[in-house]
């Protein structure tokens, strides 16, 4: 069927079903986020500014990945290494300015780096350029635990290993795995934000998440339980929250922040705000799980963008638009559809 014209027309079509409600999904958020701000002083231009790098990063993504199905992603883990190394006074977290400066956030980019190395690995025919792939791949993850990130080397640990599993993987089984992971991440920061975890289990978390961001957290709920449709207004947490700023090294990115995207948007946007970043998550997961490119590309793809979304749901990582628009520049590639056959 796929190989007749009536048939690649039909796998089109479903395509560009799958982008239209993308851009659905991307305009929902936007709009939202200005209903959020309507009549109040709040500050919108972040997460418009984040649904722009999305939607760049994805549009160049697609573009590259057609062309240049392994030069695209293997240039751009090579950017962000490349960044890396030759910016070392910003990898401490001593700066705050986008794109590197912010330890976790570097971190974000270098799993993102591994994900893409990973899929040019697979989109390429020598075993040796294979070889040389996976090892850069590798080195970034060793370079995000130099920068100090460890939950940062093990995301980008687990897309390696997800990546050499990934052939042997059946794609839906595969997605569905990386799903629920994302939502046990989150369903532990809600659990750790409302005290319904055991006692032991919550002390043993709060040590490593630090207190004071769980306080965080639990101001957080506060505030969306007292305004559940619109949030208290886009980038209006800092302003109007009962908690103790906190600014312990390692800790926390940039000032004003929550460390948690899912509870963050909650705060801020409500439960709307929630809903339509959870739906940006399936609507990626949807559109690998259609992408015409390998499985093993696709995932290990979605390892690194899940990847990604449980290092959101504990840490202010989506808000340096250098990391949502090589979000968008990964899922592109993985969704991209090559001018040439593959042969994985």
């Amino acid at each position: 069927m796929d190989d007749t014209g009536i048939g690649e027309a039909d796998r089109r079509g479903r395509d560009g079903l799958t982008d239209a409600l993308g851009v659905v999904v991307l305009v929902c958020s936007a709009s939202w986020a200005l209903i959020a701000a309507a009549g109040r002083s709040a500050r919108p231009e972040g997460v418009l500014l984040a649904v722009l790098a999305v939607a760049a990063g994805y549009a160049a993504g697609r573009i590259g990945g057609s062309l240049l199905p392994v030069a695209a992603p293997a240039l751009t883990a090579l950017a962000v290494v490349g960044l890396a190394v030759a910016l070392p006074g910003r990898l401490e977290g001593g700066s705050h300015t986008p794109p590197l400066g912010y330890a976790n956030a570097d971190a974000a980019l270098l799993v993102l780096a591994t994900g893409a190395a990973c899929c040019a690995a697979w989109a390429a025919g020598s075993p040796a350029l294979r070889l040389g792939l996976r090892l850069l791949g590798a080195g970034a993850a060793v370079l995000a635990l130099a920068i100090g990130s460890a939950a940062g080397f093990a995301a980008s640990v687990g897309v390696v290993l997800c990546s050499l599993a990934a052939a042997r993987t059946p794609r839906v089984l595969g997605l569905a795995g990386l799903a629920l992971a994302t939502a046990v991440a989150v369903g532990g920061t809600y659990a750790m934000a409302v005290d319904a975890l055991p006692s032991g289990l919550s002390a043993s978390v709060s040590g490593q998440l630090t207190p004071g961001r769980v306080a965080l957290w639990r101001e957080a709920v506060r505030l969306a339980e007292g305004h559940p449709l619109r949030g208290v207004g886009p980038g209006q947490f800092a302003e109007v929250s009962q908690a103790e700023p906190v600014t312990t090294a390692g800790a926390v990115g940039p000032a004003g922040t929550l460390r948690s995207a899912p509870l963050q948007l909650a705060a801020e946007e409500g439960i709307p705000g929630v809903v339509l970043l959870a739906a940006a998550y399936a609507w990626v997961l949807w559109a690998l799980r259609r992408s015409p490119r390998p499985t093993p590309v696709v995932l290990t793809a979605g390892a690194a963008l899940t990847g990604l979304a449980l290092q959101a749901s504990v840490d202010h990582i989506l808000g340096f638009s250098a990391v949502t628009a090589v979000t968008g520049l990964l899922a592109g590639l993985a969704t991209a559809r090559p001018d040439r056959t593959e042969h994985p």
